[in-house]
């Protein structure tokens, strides 16, 4: 037989390193080894039963055709009046891209408009599939490492650094996986001010978790502090975090109509639309009683404070209060160079998340993300996991010489 070859842009990006560890994780525990699963980054709550009633029904009256491409009536309506109430700006139709979840619609946004090696400005700590998405659409990944000392955020000085004439994208996400963070109105605006001075400079902003914030009022969107640059910035959220919608696959984006159009025609011949019951749904969830948000949020911060308070306790371990998201980003240069009780010697942040697999928590560590020496771990776990897997980390770190 003839051997297969991938394309190039295949042979330029990695699995993601969340999904693999998820994977590894599921595996050890299948085959009974004692593991708290610290990986997966998504709410262990359930779909509100509402919602999923509408989802149910939706089946059965018979609504289980195409949609139009760029989403129901019902769900855009949904999606303009979020945006008009979230970031004070109202789109129109022609605005609204919906996808398979939010991770599509970025990578949509993306193979709409790079190529020839754009340049796309990521900070670290990011997303792990950021950097990927952007090589399999022949762009450039410009990776600028935004340290703890920095609150894990992009300052002024240092987009204005990394802009030249080939950038086409600053991607921001807050709050941040994997850091949780999120930035000010007064650092937007500073922010705003760089791009004011680079209008050739486009901004996708990641904002899949806007919802689950832990602070006073609500998470600042640039649009909302910047609405001037709103005809060059495209907002992406979806229904998967907030109102625990993983598995329903609906993500949406807003932006200018021109590169909205584009998405929309790449959609048309990729999938043609997302599930018609999902977006009942989704449109559901994002139009009805909202105090699932309010309830889940507040277990998300009681699970933070226990996480946060344990991890400080642990000598060689620190770890940053995260203002929004269900993760924490500890910073465990304190460890590195130790060895375990086996002699093997901890060179790096991979070698740590290793070593505490073996001692029965699965995290993911920072390198992944692009910042070290850090690793991630998910609350979106039980609180007794969240405190069981903290037992556990302090365990593997005393033993540690």
């Amino acid at each position: 037989m003839t051997s297969f070859t991938p394309a190039a842009r295949v042979a330029r990006i990695k699995p993601s390193p969340s999904v693999a560890a998820a994977a590894r994780a599921k595996e050890l525990r299948a085959a009974g080894a004692d593991l708290v699963d610290m990986t997966v980054g998504e709410p262990d709550f359930d779909t509100p039963d509402a919602v999923k009633e509408v989802g149910i029904a939706a089946i059965r009256d018979g609504d289980t055709k195409y949609t139009p491409v760029n989403g129901t009536p019902a769900l855009r309506k949904a999606i303009r009046a979020r945006m008009l109430d979230r970031a004070g700006v109202s789109y129109g139709d022609d605005q609204i891209s919906v996808g398979g979840g939010a991770k599509q619609v970025i990578f949509l946004a993306l193979m709409a408009s790079v190529d020839d090696e754009a340049e796309v400005i990521i900070p670290a700590p990011y997303w792990v599939s950021y950097p990927d998405m952007v090589l399999a659409n022949e762009g450039l990944p410009v990776i600028v490492e935004c340290p703890e000392s920095a609150g894990f955020k992009l300052t002024p000085e240092a987009l204005e650094s990394a802009i030249t004439t080939k950038t086409r994208w600053l991607i921001l996400n807050a709050p941040s996986n994997p850091t949780g963070a999120a930035y000010s109105e007064a650092e937007l605006a500073a922010l705003a001010a760089v791009l004011d001075r680079h209008p050739h400079v486009w901004i996708l902003t990641d904002e899949i978790y806007d919802e689950i914030w832990f602070e006073a009022g609500r998470v600042p969107s640039i649009v909302k502090v910047a609405p001037h640059l709103a005809d060059r910035t495209f907002v992406v959220n979806g229904v998967s975090k907030s109102y625990a919608m993983t598995g329903w696959r609906i993500g949406y984006g807003v932006g200018p109509a021109p590169l909205v159009g584009a998405i929309n025609k790449l959609q048309s011949q990729m999938s043609s639309c997302p599930a018609s019951m999902s977006q009942a749904a989704a449109a559901a969830a994002m139009a009805g009683d909202q105090s699932f948000i309010a309830e889940t949020v507040a277990v998300y911060k009681q699970r933070r404070d226990i996480a946060v308070a344990a991890i400080n306790k642990i000598d060689g371990l620190s770890c940053a209060t995260p203002s929004g998201a269900f993760y924490l980003y500890p910073n465990c240069a304190g460890v590195i160079g130790k060895t375990t009780p086996e002699g093997t010697r901890i060179e790096n942040d991979l070698d740590f998340v290793l070593y505490l697999l073996d001692r029965g928590v699965a995290a993911i560590h920072g390198a992944a993300y692009g910042l070290s020496p850090h690793f991630r771990i998910s609350t979106a776990t039980s609180t007794d996991l969240v405190e069981e897997a903290c037992r556990r980390i302090a365990a593997a770190v005393a033993a540690l010489h």
